[in-house]
């Protein structure tokens, strides 16, 4: 997976932690750099966490399936992406505490890394996958987006919730797709 590739999947992957911090941001007072800083450091930890423990998962199973690993990264992502743009369309609106206590921010933390431990399982089927990068680079693109985001919804507000899980969404599929098809000799 090349650097351009890796940095897209983390764009979409960080779109959850994206849309979450532009709630977080929307529900505080006010927003200071050591607000933001703790969106970031938690979701950009956890979307580094979670690709690494699914990595080492998918590495124990990786010998039984790599006749089929393209077909389960296409639909793990596609899967993925679906939810992320299924949850976009609902727009539902919730309420959301601008707390940032511990116990808050692990439960969101946890919430939206959870479609980058399926990545981490992905990543085990890919030839050349520099598994210790692709997490910090994740959890670098994550850390710097929540922050962005939390200070993005303290000063706009959630117009765009919707709109960048969808795109989040949309980027995992695509990137799903163009796996399959390089797998398949297409590309």
């Amino acid at each position: 997976m090349g650097i351009l590739e890796l940095f897209i999947l983390a764009v979409g992957l960080s779109m959850d932690a994206f849309a979450v911090s532009v709630c977080k941001g929307l529900a505080m007072e006010k927003c200071n750099f050591k607000h933001a800083a703790i969106c970031g450091i938690w979701f950009g930890g956890f979307q580094a966490l979670m690709p690494l423990i699914g990595y080492l998962l998918g590495y124990q199973f990786r010998g039984y399936i790599t006749a089929v690993d393209h077909w389960i990264t296409f639909v793990l992502l596609t899967l993925i992406g679906g939810n992320m743009i299924r949850e976009a369309v609902k727009q539902e609106e919730g309420e959301t505490s601008g707390s940032t206590d511990v116990k808050t921010m692990c439960l969101l933390a946890v919430a939206t890394s959870i479609d980058a431990l399926a990545v981490g399982i992905t990543f085990a089927f890919l030839p050349d996958t520099n598994i210790v990068a692709a997490v910090l680079f994740i959890g670098l693109v994550t850390f710097i987006l929540s922050m962005a985001g939390a200070k993005i919804g303290n000063a706009f507000g959630a117009r765009y919730k919707a709109k960048a899980e969808f795109a989040g969404g949309l980027i995992l599929i695509l990137l799903g797709l163009k796996i399959l098809l390089e797998h398949l000799g297409v590309f």
